[in-house]
């Protein structure tokens, strides 16, 4: 069933932390002690978080464009397209670039909304326990958000307070890296006690205890705490029965929006619901247009796409045809002007005569015509990164070799889907080229869903991939000391001087 997201007009969100037109004059804030008087309340303020989430500014285009361009499984395929998309993906973004300047502010409405949820079930009368999965709740989106926000920018300000006065915002400073994982680490522990085994419906949009508990595998990940890690990988994959998580059998079913609701393989998905928009970018989703072919069309997109972001042609040329992940991922085949055609006739006048993704434009349901305000779940997290998680920690840890190979092994099993290929990982490979091996199957199994920069980042892989002899799509002007950060948008720093200085290189 779709979760249906109720948009609620917080005064206070307008104003909070993007520090977005404090120059006029506020028209009042919707205190929390004023508005929160039942659970309901706590809960209906909890759902309209989810706005900020599925929203253009995010999930509906910019924060995943954004990451889909700066990995390198994505370049541009029009290059008509706006240029700050452009800045994107070849790392020559300047502090000004129209996808963060849309990136970081939302991000923070979401974690004003969220901050109000928490401070507000304090006033309820029955005291905060009433509301105690709302809050947890909460807090999980507010560790959502800063995790995002904290690999893409390093130190930002962390603000886990309702903010009662504008004016004050333009003092907040800066919190150091190390302490804004902390209090992410902190809230997802707290999601983790306070949140339930499964959501009512089975809906896959909110979280429940497992996905607090993968998250915390993945921020562990990130700051190369294996042996926790591990654990809560581990933690999640012997509780699957009680989550409902496992494995789709068919890879394809993972990217079908009409049937899309509720999968068991979904640990976190951004629901949208086709052809409904609210205001400030709320449930209006374009991510499927700028994936997808102009000039050819799908059963679910009959005016085509815009070939915004395309797979260089090496990603598709050096997947192994055998996998059948690479089929459901590409469409390099389809009617273009009443022929069936290869993909060198893709695009014509656009110059992007090669295979696009399929994974969010091909089945995407309900829309507008192109794919656009369409039905997509977009997977923040799945079952078969758990796995993955559990194999590259584990490995790191020094868990038994038999064990991590099993965890990989199941990956790949899916993915063979009745072939022979890929092959089960045997026993007896060096360490390092194991963990090659993983971030390559993490590459391939998660293409085009916005991981793979997060991974060329953690592991310090720029260099290798952008500027190496095998790189999939080559960016010369790659620099380690500049881009595994993004500038602080301009705007931010110009109403607020304590968020300088501005990050290395911009």
């Amino acid at each position: 069933m779709k979760h249906i997201y109720i948009f609620l007009l917080f005064a206070v969100v307008a104003t909070v932390p993007s520090c977005s037109n404090l120059e006029e004059d506020p028209i009042g804030l919707l205190a929390p002690e004023s508005f929160f008087r039942t659970p309901t309340d706590v809960e209906t303020a909890t759902l309209g978080a989810y706005a900020w989430l599925a929203n253009e500014s995010l999930y509906g285009r910019r924060l995943t464009l954004t990451l889909q361009l700066r990995g390198d499984m994505c370049d541009i395929g029009d290059r008509n397209t706006p240029g700050r998309r452009q800045n994107v993906n070849d790392f020559e973004m300047g502090p000004d670039n129209g996808m963060t300047v849309e990136i970081w502010p939302t991000f923070y409405q979401l974690i004003g909304t969220t901050n109000a949820v928490i401070e507000g079930a304090q006033q309820l009368p029955d005291g905060p326990d009433a509301a105690a999965a709302y809050v947890a709740e909460a807090r999980f989106l507010r560790a959502f958000s800063y995790y995002h926000l904290v690999r893409l920018f390093g130190e930002i300000p962390y603000i886990d307070f309702f903010i009662t006065d504008p004016a004050s915002v333009g003092s907040i400073e800066k919190t150091s890296v190390d302490v804004v994982y902390e209090n992410i680490i902190a809230d997802l522990q707290a999601a983790k006690a306070g949140l339930p085994d499964a959501q009512p419906g089975g809906v896959r949009s909110r979280p429940t205890r497992g996905t607090a508990a993968s998250y915390l595998a993945s921020v562990y990940l990130t700051r190369g705490n294996w042996q926790e890690a591990y654990n809560e990988a581990k933690f999640v994959i012997d509780n699957r029965d009680a989550f409902g998580y496992r494995l789709m059998e068919d890879y394809a079913d993972l990217y079908k929006a009409r049937t899309a609701d509720g999968l068991a393989e979904h640990i976190f998905a951004v629901d949208f619901l086709n052809n409904q928009s609210g205001p400030s970018g709320q449930n209006v989703d374009f991510l499927g247009p700028v994936t997808g072919i102009r000039a050819v069309t799908t059963p679910d997109a009959p005016n085509g796409g815009w070939s915004v972001s395309v797979p260089s042609l090496k990603v598709y040329t050096t997947w192994d045809d055998r996998d059948y992940r690479k089929e459901v991922s590409f469409i390099d085949s389809a009617m273009v002007d009443g022929v069936w055609s290869g993909y060198e006739a893709f695009a014509p006048n656009h110059n992007s005569p090669r295979p696009h993704m399929s994974k969010f434009f091909e089945f995407c349901g309900d829309n507008r015509g192109d794919c656009g305000v369409s039905d997509n779940n977009y997977v923040a997290f799945r079952y078969a990164e758990v796995l993955l998680i559990a194999a590259e920690a584990g490995l790191e840890a020094g868990i038994a070799e038999s064990e991590v190979l099993g965890y990989l092994n199941e990956v790949r099993e899916r993915a063979r889907f009745g072939s022979d290929f890929p092959m089960d990982v045997a026993p007896g490979m060096a360490k390092d080229d194991l963990i090659d091996l993983i971030l390559d199957d993490r590459r391939l199994e998660l293409s085009f869903e916005f991981k793979r920069w997060y991974d060329i980042k953690r592991r310090q892989l720029g260099t290798e991939v952008f500027t190496g002899d095998d790189s999939l799509e080559p960016h010369p002007n790659f620099d380690p000391n500049r881009d595994y950060l993004m500038p602080i948008p301009q705007d931010e720093l110009d109403r607020n001087a304590n968020l300088g200085p501005q990050n290395p290189g911009y």
